[in-house]
């Protein structure tokens, strides 16, 4: 068997009388498609991943891709996909891995799902004219206040634990330095300063260039422990405790050594070109008693400033797995589903493991309602939120707030072609080679991040005005502002809404 039997994922054409032969796609291009021989660019669209750069740069418009081109003979079972793994292990005896999150053709629930508008009797809200409260914040909520009055001013007389202030709930999720570059994590950085809003880390520590932001960090401990010492911890707003990821439930994270140049060995504390695999989980949590060891052990060394978060990856316990977190004093949990991207994952995980993030965090929140223990964590959503309508979506399935990470991506110039554990990303987001990572400007990178998060935050302030809403406290759990559309009525009562028309 050899690589010719395995028929090209894309094929490149050159229009030779478009063609000015600049080299801009041979400059351009880190995977070595295109090479100048004779005065003609020829091409070999086997190493082709359709990142699209050479289609950007081109000044005359004479690159065009198309994919898979000459196909395998059609089979229900036995698909392309299936043979290309096959074949492919057959050659290298490895694990496959992929990036980004699940792109299996599963239905998308969030597609299904429609929400509710105000008319005549229930009038809607213009926010454009009416004050909508967007401000989010995160942590434990008391069950009932208990204030004194001093003559225009009240004073708050219960103790409330420490909290993180959104001015809107869009935040950017884990991403670490060595994952993507740092001048994907600058642009970020930024980004949610302008907006009010927060970014994790990644397991992959703080590089100190980013310090002059840590009051936008949430700094994550993962079961790797990189990068993890007392100085980062106390310059993150909040801490996040790392238990699993919505790409690879069940296993630690994975950064090739390819991408572990000296700078990221500094910050994750690991010698340069080592692979960075986490273990699967923490060795000194086996139990929720062990679980709140670790999260009493963060606040403690953090002087009970700072709210400590626990991420889990969506599966089908992860309501009795929340409820044990709500108890182990935890400020909040994150909830990733199984289309959470990731820079580098076994493809049988990310593609085979983990639910939906729509019916994790129903199934979340109804578990934390009926045992009332609601306020005792915030819940954050993370795990395929592509657009401004899923934010609303999920929460009024739930959630408090969400992570968005892909779309960040997207809008710094990702191009989705989930090649990102081979650090050769061409627009300089997940690479650490200087040359690809210098094409990113974190000038006009962060601009558009900031762009994507204000833009989404004004969606959600429309969708919430004509759902009859003017805070996102009254968005939270209301699922009665949802309605299924061509839902399985398993999905449905899971999700506990309603269909249409009904």
């Amino acid at each position: 068997m050899t690589i010719g039997s395995v028929p090209v994922k894309f094929r490149i054409s050159v229009d030779h009388d478009q063609c000015m032969v600049c080299g801009r796609c041979v400059e351009n291009c880190p995977y070595d498609v295109f090479r100048l021989e004779n005065g003609k660019i020829h091409v070999n669209s086997r190493k082709c991943v359709a990142c699209h750069r050479c289609i950007a740069m081109c000044p005359r418009d004479a690159i065009s891709i198309r994919e898979r081109p000459v196909d395998y003979r059609s089979h229900p079972v036995w698909t392309t996909e299936i043979r290309e793994d096959i074949y492919n292990q057959a050659r290298t005896g490895k694990i496959i891995l992929a990036g980004m999150g699940n792109a299996k053709p599963y239905p998308i629930i969030f597609d299904s799902l429609v929400l509710d508008a105000c008319q005549v009797t229930n009038p809607s809200i213009d926010p454009l004219r009416e004050p909508m409260e967007l401000r989010t914040y995160l942590g434990k909520k008391p069950s009932r206040l208990e204030i004194r009055e001093k003559g225009s001013e009240v004073e708050v007389l219960t103790p409330i634990g420490p909290n993180l202030q959104l001015e809107t709930p869009i935040m950017v999720g884990h991403m670490s330095y060595g994952a993507i570059s740092l001048n994907a994590q600058a642009s970020i950085a930024r980004a949610v300063s302008a907006t009010g809003t927060f970014m994790g880390t990644g397991e992959g520590g703080l590089h100190q260039s980013l310090y002059p932001y840590q009051d936008h960090m949430i700094v994550q401990v993962a079961s790797g422990r990189f990068g993890v010492d007392i100085n980062y911890l106390e310059r993150g707003a909040a801490i996040e405790i790392k238990i699993g990821q919505g790409a690879k439930p069940g296993i630690g994270g994975h950064l090739p050594g390819e991408k572990v140049c000296e700078d990221v060995s500094c910050t994750r504390m690991i010698p340069v070109g080592s692979d960075a695999i986490s273990p699967a989980p923490h060795h000194d949590i086996y139990s929720i008693e062990d679980l709140k060891q670790l999260v009493r052990s963060l606040k403690e060394a953090t002087e009970w400033k700072k709210p400590v978060f626990v991420k889990i990856a969506a599966v089908h316990n992860s309501a009795a797995i929340a409820a044990g977190i709500a108890r182990s004093a935890a400020d909040a949990v994150v909830v990733d589903g199984f289309r959470g991207g990731t820079g580098a994952a076994p493809k049988a995980f990310r593609d085979h493991v983990g639910i939906p993030i729509e019916a994790a965090i129903a199934s979340v929140d109804a578990k934390l309602r009926s045992q009332g223990i609601r306020n005792e964590v915030s819940l954050i959503a993370s795990g395929g939120i592509r657009e401004s309508a899923d934010v609303a979506k999920v929460i009024a399935l739930g959630a408090d707030a969400v992570y968005i990470g892909t779309a960040a991506l997207v809008a710094m110039g990702c191009r989705v072609c989930g090649t990102c554990y081979r650090g050769l990303c061409p627009w300089g987001i997940a690479t650490q080679r200087p040359d690809l990572v210098a094409r990113l400007d974190p000038d006009i990178a962060s601009q558009n991040v900031a762009n994507l998060i204000h833009a989404w935050t004004l969606e959600l302030s429309e969708l919430m005005g004509a759902a009859g809403i003017n805070s996102i406290e009254s968005l939270r759990g209301n699922r009665d502002r949802l309605r299924g559309y061509l839902l399985d009525e398993s999905i449905m009562k899971v999700l506990d809404v309603k269909p249409v028309g009904a």
